[in-house]
């Protein structure tokens, strides 16, 4: 898929999504209210987020919709982005064979760690592009942030990258931004691919009898490889097609099964998993996906707390400048940490 000049400029100043642009459409049947949407947030949209939403549903069209263009993903989400706050400190570390990077803005913890797993569909995407949203998340929750660049698909399938996040958390627990130290608390957050793999370390982490994480925090979470999620249907996403979804699942897993619930966290057991907070736009193709995952969780007895965002599209807590919700969004975020590092056993 080629990109114009105008949609080449979205791909590098947004998230994921925003890659290769974006177009208008209804995210759901009219038959379908909002009332019927789990987690669906009692708030009124702002006018920025009407504003922005209209604008991505009049430019370009949702990345995928005429073609998979891999080296154009590539670029785009292989982009180091500055931080759009003062004071951010940052310095690059390697984690066995893995590269990451620390984050930390003025008066943040070092003993509160955060790992953040970026998206980029498994096959793409670099922790630098994550700097200006961590670095938000950072300043509001006074925690460090550990940018984790594991392997990507389809040159290392699945478990190769999930298998980097769970080593860097494992590292985490005992390394800091200033070197070895032990962590007062940690978590772990990511979005969309991030969000899967947020889930898929948590599980991996418990099955493996490793140190478990404080809180997890997925944003956007991709959940289900059977495809099986009405939304991916029912939503037309203002920013990428779902005709992506195959050909991100055939990448990502090769021959392994897509129920495995390492790759598809919908089937997972969650139970001995600590809290998680999700986060998820109403207007994505990926909206059931997270419902669904916090649902599962919950049943098993996991303590969840489920955000859907009125008018908000996929990872909008990454769009510069921030919309109000986003704000609100990371707000949340940093509440979530400040409150479980406070009951983390020590």
């Amino acid at each position: 898929m080629k990109l114009t000049s105008s949609a080449a400029s979205i791909f590098v100043t947004a998230t994921f999504a925003i890659l290769a642009g974006l177009a208008s459409g209804q995210e759901r049947p009219a038959a379908t209210s909002q009332s019927s949407i789990p987690g669906l947030l009692k708030r009124e949209i702002s006018p920025e987020g009407v504003a922005y939403l209209k604008k991505l549903r009049t430019t370009n069209v949702p990345f995928g919709t005429n073609g998979f263009d891999l080296e154009t993903l590539r670029k785009g989400m292989g982009t180091r982005r500055e931080p759009t706050i003062p004071g951010v400190r940052l310095k690059k570390v390697t984690v066995g064979n893995i590269p990451c990077e620390w984050l930390m803005t003025p008066g943040a913890n070092p003993d509160i760690r955060l790992l953040y797993i970026h998206g980029g569909g498994f096959v793409s995407g670099v922790g630098g592009y994550y700097i200006p949203q961590t670095a938000h998340i950072s300043a509001a929750a006074k925690c460090a942030v550990l940018l984790v660049d594991y392997r990507l698909a389809p040159e290392n399938a699945f478990p190769a990258g999930l298998n980097d996040c769970v080593e860097a958390h494992e590292w985490m627990v005992s390394n800091g931004p200033d070197g070895p130290s032990k962590a007062r608390a940690t978590f772990v957050a990511g979005d969309s691919a991030g969000g899967n793999l947020t889930l898929a370390t948590l599980l991996a982490l418990r099955d493996r009898k490793l140190t478990m994480p404080a809180g997890g925090i997925p944003i956007s979470p991709t959940s289900d490889f059977t495809l099986a999620s009405d939304s991916l249907r029912t939503v037309k996403d203002p920013i990428i097609s779902s005709k992506t979804m195959p050909v991100f699942r055939d990448m990502y897993l090769g021959k392994a099964d897509p129920r495995d619930p390492l790759a598809s966290p919908a089937f997972g057991d969650y139970r001995g998993l600590p809290p998680l907070l999700f986060q998820i736009g109403e207007h994505e193709m990926l909206l059931d996906d997270g419902i669904r995952a916090a649902q599962k969780a919950r049943a098993d007895g996991i303590p969840v707390t489920l955000e859907v965002w009125p008018g908000m599209f996929h990872v909008f807590q990454s769009h510069e400048p921030l919309l109000p919700e986003a704000r609100e969004a990371v707000a949340h975020i940093a509440d979530f940490i400040r409150t479980r590092s406070k009951t983390a056993p020590k």
